[in-house]
């Protein structure tokens, strides 16, 4: 039977783990009372007992008769009395037993401490929670608002028969309003009536900045006539996208520069069917996370409850008394079990959702509402270890055969089997070896109590388990290995090398195609999501920065190595080396050599972009500080890939000097920026106030490798004689040890992210909301 401590440990919210009652605290000091009595005990029998008689038995009966006939003496008094004052603050006192005992009162007085954490949490995140969803509630009703009056207006404009009716899609209806007619009548341009719109906000308690104003006669009842509202709507949709973020800028730039100031209260934003749908998306994404919110404060109020009521257990077996009847009256009327306002407003949200984004079907809304975790599969389990005994059965085999051949010897008479195998096998390699480390990962942060899942965004239906990562490695690596020893003895056999040296092309193209298929096959939501980040990336900044963003980009820093074997990869196949055995067409070509920068700058790029972006969306300074890291990491990149193609003093001095700089950049953002560690004035030296794991000890390893690691561009200025062994191979050691270096720093960050979570009890996303409220002299 698992423990309850354990049991709680498991099912806590990460995020909100310094709210919950402390139970370890508490049984500490239920030990502690234990242990007091046990040594009075032993202490009062020493002194006081006369020897055993053979009447106790008969005596010990006759006391247990009375106490059953005739109640026990202390039975008429409470053991405790817990008030409540005005403020809902909770004090127990000691009545008629353990005045004496400080180690009682001591609990006592813990146990108030927790029940009061835990009303007040409780109040502060009821009261958030409360507060969004009557702000969500009033944006779905301006939604509705908007969506009939489109709808209104689009079923007018299809049934006209003028030529001027245009789709509503291609016809934007004026945010801000306009002069209208006292008829109330549309425009020529097909836009519906600006009265339409603005008695649909007002309708909601809002108003159209520059909208005309309802006056009131006796005869017409009501008119629009010029006026000025004292605030406004405007429709804010997130700039995540190119073609927002050009429209943002271009809104803005013309707002700034050529209106001016003055004049934003002009036409203003047009409203369209897509960007109503990308408003409802926006909401039902938020309704979502409130659920989910709501959901947590569930789990929170029915945790706490049954931490309180196992704990008081346990004080009534030390004491012998019950105590815990009292109390649990206390706990059960307090705020945090007796308000109903979370699940009212669950079963609203439930109601709503159901109705406007789910047609009225409730399994559907569930599957929004209440997604459910994939389950873990014994055959996941089975083909990790298969392919795990594959994969080192097949390397052993290829390990032997290549020592036979001689093939990874300088002194090889095949020079060309590394020119055809080193940069599509290696590639494949660090691409495994990251995978690897990522399922390493993965498991670290799920022993660890860290919610990867949240910080990343992840799905829980699609969300990939460690099993799961290790299976796509270990696949892929049987695969590579599998060709590798295929390509081996055929070449040594004597086939022709025109057939034989297009295995790793051909293995290459597999992969592409299986990263690329729409079939249902091979997690292809994961691949798809992947494929989606990449695009992110790589047209940085267009796309808003979310973390899976910058933290997979941060990974293609690591793999510049392999970014430059898919160059020459590429250039192989596609100049058809492969048939002509010329294979310094692709590494003597000025073309070649030019984009070796360009794909050596571009992740350094990609990220400084990001950088860029985020300092744009968030103002923080911080970010520009960093991008200025990947800068200096652009220029060492430069410098270092200068000194390959002209190993000169002034080249070699000019890498030494811009590796050194961006090392350090690099390192204390590492340590400070990244990690949170080296804090002087922290309570754990040198590290951090919040600490994940047990042992310092291991914070400390960590900066030490991360700081031996760093130096690995050394390699480059100082080449290690490897005698018998093929360059190649050595600086594919170099560039495994990068990729080491990045999955051992993935922890250390995700852990820095996750704190800071805890820190704020940050555990549900605030969604950005597309109907925001305005003053006129903004």
């Amino acid at each position: 039977m698992v423990k309850f401590s354990k049991e709680l440990e498991a099912q806590l919210i990460p995020e909100w783990k310094d709210a919950f009652v402390n139970y370890w605290a508490l049984k500490k000091n239920v030990k502690r009372i234990k242990l007091l009595r046990e040594s009075k005990s032993a202490h009062d029998y020493n002194n006081v007992s006369t020897g055993f008689s053979i009447f106790d038995p008969f005596r010990y009966m006759g006391v247990k008769i009375a106490d059953k006939f005739f109640g026990k003496a202390d039975d008429d008094g409470p053991i405790i009395q817990v008030r409540e004052d005005e403020e809902s603050w909770y004090q127990t006192d000691l009545v008629t037993l353990f005045t004496e005992d400080d180690e009682v009162k001591e609990f006592f007085a813990c146990l108030d401490e927790q029940l009061n954490k835990v009303n007040q949490f409780y109040k502060s995140k009821e009261a958030e929670f409360l507060e969004r969803g009557h702000i969500l509630n009033k944006q779905l009703h301006v939604l509705l608002d908007l969506k009939r009056v489109l709808h209104d207006r689009h079923r007018k404009v299809s049934s006209a028969k003028s030529d001027a009716g245009n789709s509503l899609c291609s016809s934007p209806l004026s945010l801000y309003g306009s002069e209208s007619s006292e008829t109330d009548e549309p425009g020529s341009d097909g836009s519906p009536a600006a009265g339409d719109l603005v008695a649909a906000l007002e309708g909601n308690g809002m108003r159209v900045v520059g909208a005309a104003a309802k006056v009131k006669t006796k005869k017409e009842g009501v008119k629009w006539g010029k006026g000025k509202s004292r605030s406004g709507l405007r429709i804010e949709l997130p700039a995540t996208t190119p073609t927002r973020a050009i429209s943002a800028l271009a809104q803005g730039l013309w707002e700034d520069v050529i209106n001016g100031p003055s004049r934003r209260e002009g036409p203003g934003q047009a409203v369209n069917r897509k960007k109503v749908q990308c408003a409802e998306k926006m909401i039902r994404g938020a309704y979502v996370e409130l659920y989910r919110g709501l959901g947590l404060l569930k789990t929170y109020s029915s945790l706490n409850l049954e931490a309180f009521r196992k704990i008081l257990k346990k004080f009534d077996k030390v004491s012998n008394q019950q105590a815990s009847p009292t109390y649990l009256k206390a706990v059960k009327c307090s705020y945090f079990i007796s308000s109903d306002k979370v699940a009212r407003m669950g079963d609203e949200v439930e109601s709503l959702f159901t109705k406007h984004f789910a047609g009225n079907d409730r399994k559907r809304a569930m599957k929004f509402l209440r997604p459910q975790s994939q389950k873990g599969s014994h055959m996941v389990t089975f083909l990790v270890g298969l392919f795990t005994g594959c994969f080192l059965t097949l390397f052993c085999l290829y390990a032997f055969l290549a020592h036979l051949s001689g093939m990874y010897s300088p002194s090889s008479s095949d020079s060309g089997y590394m020119e055809t195998v080193y940069p599509v096998f290696s590639m494949f390699a660090l691409i495994s070896l990251h995978i690897f480390l990522y399922g390493v990962n993965i498991s670290a942060w799920r022993r660890t109590r860290i919610n990867y899942r949240f910080i990343f965004d992840f799905s829980p239906t699609t969300a990939l388990r460690q099993r799961d990562v290790f299976l796509i490695c270990t696949t892929i690596m049987t695969l590579v290995v599998s060709a590798m020893v295929a390509h081996l003895i055929l070449r040594t056999n004597g086939f022709s090398p025109y057939n034989v040296d297009a295995i790793p092309g051909v293995l290459f193209l597999i992969f592409t195609g299986l990263l690329v298929c729409p079939l249902n096959i091979f997690y292809r939501s994961t691949r798809y999501y992947f494929l989606r980040v990449m695009r992110n990336i790589v047209f940085s900044p267009f796309y808003k920065v979310l973390m899976v963003d910058f933290f997979m980009a941060d990974q293609l820093t690591s793999q510049v190595p392999l970014l430059r074997h898919m160059e020459f990869t590429a250039c192989y196949f596609l100049a058809g080396s492969f048939r002509t055995h010329h294979y310094q067409t692709c590494t003597s070509s000025k073309l070649y050599k030019e984009l070796a920068y360009v794909i050596s700058f571009m992740p350094y790029f990609w990220r400084a972009m990001q950088c860029a972006r985020r300092w744009f969306d968030e103002g923080d300074l911080k970010h520009i500080a960093n991008l200025g890291k990947y800068v200096s990491a652009m220029v060492a990149a430069g410098a270092r890939l200068t000194y390959g193609m002209q190993p000169t003093p002034a080249w070699l001095a000019l890498v030494v000097v811009t590796s050194t700089v961006a090392t350090v950049y690099q390192l204390y953002w590492d340590f400070v920026q990244d990690w949170g560690l080296l804090n002087p004035r922290s309570k754990n030296p040198w590290l951090r106030d919040d600490l994940v794991l047990r042992h310092k000890s291991l914070y400390y390893l960590a900066i030490v490798v991360n700081f031996v690691l760093r130096l690995v561009w050394i390699e480059a200025v100082m080449p290690i004689n490897t005698g018998k062994v093929d360059l190649r191979v050595v600086e594919f050691v170099v560039a495994s040890l990068e990729v080491i270096r990045r999955g051992h720093w993935n922890y250390y960050r995700l852990e820095n992210e996750h704190l800071n979570n805890v820190g704020k009890f940050r555990a549900v996303k605030a969604v950005p909301l597309p109907f925001q409220e305005m003053d006129d002299d903004e």
